[in-house]
C-alpha cells in the first residue's frame, strides 16, 4: 500500500476514533476496558484471515525502518512497552497492528493477582495514566509452559522483575526471585529486561535501583552463560550520582543495553493515590534519561571490558506522534516503545508514527533509521 494512502487510511481512522470510539471507551472503567480489547486482539490473533484484516487496517512496513540490532532483526523501530501484555497473550497480533517488537510481562516467579482496585486512571489533561497494578502476572512457571516451543512473529522481549511481595524484598530473597525467571525463560523470547525500577509495589523504593544491590543481583544473573542480550530498564527519577553509579555497573557486567525509562513517580498535578505516571507526564524525563545515558555510553566507550559492544539504548514514555519518536531516537535511542500513546490516539497510531518518521528520515537525507540514533547528542 502506498505511503498516501496509508496516510489517508490513518486519517480516517483517528477521526473514528477520536470522535466515536474513544469518547466510548473512556466513560468505562480503564482496567475494565483494557481487558475486553486484549481479549478481542487475542481472537483477533489466532486466525490467518483476522490477522490479514487487521493489518490492512493498521500495517505499514518500510525497508528505511529495518534494523539489525545484538543480532535481532527488527522491521520497524516502535514497540508494544512491557505492561499492557502481562501474561504473553497478543504476540500473533502485534504485527498486524504495525508493531515491530513487544515485551512481555513484567513476569515474575510467583503469581500475583495485583494490587487493589481501581488501580488504573486515565489522566486526559495530561494525556497520561496512573497505574498501580503492581506486577500482576500469572507467574514463571505458568507462563513458560504457556509459551514453551511457541513460534513468536516479531522479536519478543521477556520483562522479568521480582514478585510483589515483602519476603522479596530481602536482598537475598529477591536475588532468587528474579534468578528463577530469569533461568525459567532462557529457551524463550529474543532478549531479557530486567526490571529494577518498577514504582508500583510493597517497597517505598525499589531495591534493586540501589547500586549496591544491583551489582549483586547482575552477579547472580551472569553466573550461568548468557544466551540472549539483556538490557536493566531504569526509572526516569534518578539523581544523577545514583544514575552514574548504576551504568557503571552494568557496563562492568557487560549488559547489552538499557530502558529508559519506566514510570515516574513526579506527581506534578498532585493527582492523589499510589502508582505510577506514564505518557506525557513521563515524556521529557525520559529524553532527558535518554541523552545523559547515551553520552554517558559514549565517554566511556573505550573504558568498556574487551570485547564488549556499546549498549544499546530503548527509549519509553510519551511516544504519541512520529515527531515523539524521532526524538528520542535522535537522543540515543535505537528503538522506542509505547502504550499510553496507543490509548489515547487509537490503534492507527503505530503505523502511523512508522510513517511519519520515514517522512522524516527523507527530510534529514537520512537512508536508515539507525542513521540518526543519537544525532542530537553528539
Amino acid at each position: 500500500m502506498k505511503d498516501s494512502l496509508v496516510a489517508i487510511r490513518n486519517f480516517l481512522a483517528k477521526v473514528k476514533y477520536k470522535y466515536i470510539w474513544k469518547p466510548v471507551f473512556f466513560i468505562f472503567d480503564p482496567e475494565n476496558i483494557h481487558d475486553k480489547m486484549t481479549a478481542f486482539l487475542r481472537v483477533f490473533g489466532k486466525y490467518a484471515l483476522t490477522r490479514k484484516l487487521t493489518y490492512f487496517f493498521f500495517g505499514y512496513s518500510n525497508r528505511m525502518l529495518e534494523q539489525s540490532i545484538l543480532g535481532i532483526n527488527f522491521k520497524n523501530p516502535v514497540g508494544l512497552s512491557a505492561g499492557f501484555d502481562k501474561n504473553a497473550t497478543l504476540m500473533s497480533i502485534m504485527p498486524s497492528l504495525g508493531f515491530g517488537f513487544e515485551e512481555v510481562g513484567s513476569i515474575t516467579a510467583q503469581a500475583y493477582d495485583g494490587n487493589p482496585k481501581p488501580r488504573l486512571y486515565r489522566l486526559p489533561e495530561a494525556k497520561s495514566l496512573r497505574v498501580n497494578y503492581g506486577l500482576k502476572n500469572l507467574g514463571a512457571e505458568i507462563l513458560h509452559k504457556k509459551l514453551q516451543n511457541k513460534k513468536f512473529p516479531l522479536p519478543v522481549g521477556i520483562n522479568i522483575a521480582k514478585t510483589n511481595s515483602s519476603l522479596t524484598s530481602e536482598i537475598n530473597n529477591g536475588i532468587e526471585d528474579y534468578f528463577f525467571t530469569y533461568k525459567t525463560f532462557q529457551d524463550i523470547g529474543s532478549y531479557f529486561t530486567i526490571n529494577i525500577s518498577c514504582p508500583n509495589t510493597c517497597e517505598e523504593k525499589p531495591i534493586f535501583a540501589e547500586p549496591e544491590n544491583l551489582d549483586l543481583l547482575l552477579n547472580k544473573i551472569f553466573s550461568i552463560p548468557k544466551v540472549k542480550p539483556i538490557f536493566v530498564k531504569i526509572s526516569p527519577d534518578l539523581e544523577e550520582e545514583k544514575l552514574d553509579a548504576i551504568l557503571e555497573i552494568c557496563l562492568k557486567h557487560k549488559v547489552d543495553g538499557f530502558v529508559c525509562t519506566n514510570l515516574t513517580k513526579i506527581n506534578t498535578l498532585n493527582h492523589q493515590g499510589k502508582g505510577g505516571f506514564s505518557g506525557k507526564l513521563d515524556d521529557e524525563l525520559s529524553d532527558k534519561t535518554i541523552r545523559y545515558v547515551y553520552k554517558k555510553i559514549n565517554s566511556a566507550e573505550a573504558l568498556l571490558p574487551q570485547g564488549s559492544k556499546k549498549p544499546i539504548i530503548i527509549g519509553v514514555g510519551g511516544v504519541f506522534t512520529a515527531e515523539d519518536a524521532y526524538k528520542k531516537i535522535k537522543a540515543g535511542a535505537s528503538l522506542v516503545e509505547l502504550i499510553t500513546g496507543m490509548i489515547f490516539e487509537g490503534p492507527q497510531v503505530v503505523s502511523d508514527i512508522n510513517l511519519g518518521l520515514v517522512k522524516l528520515l527523507q527530510k534529514d537525507g537520512y537512508k536508515n533509521i539507525s542513521e540518526a540514533v543519537g544525532k542530537e547528542s553528539q
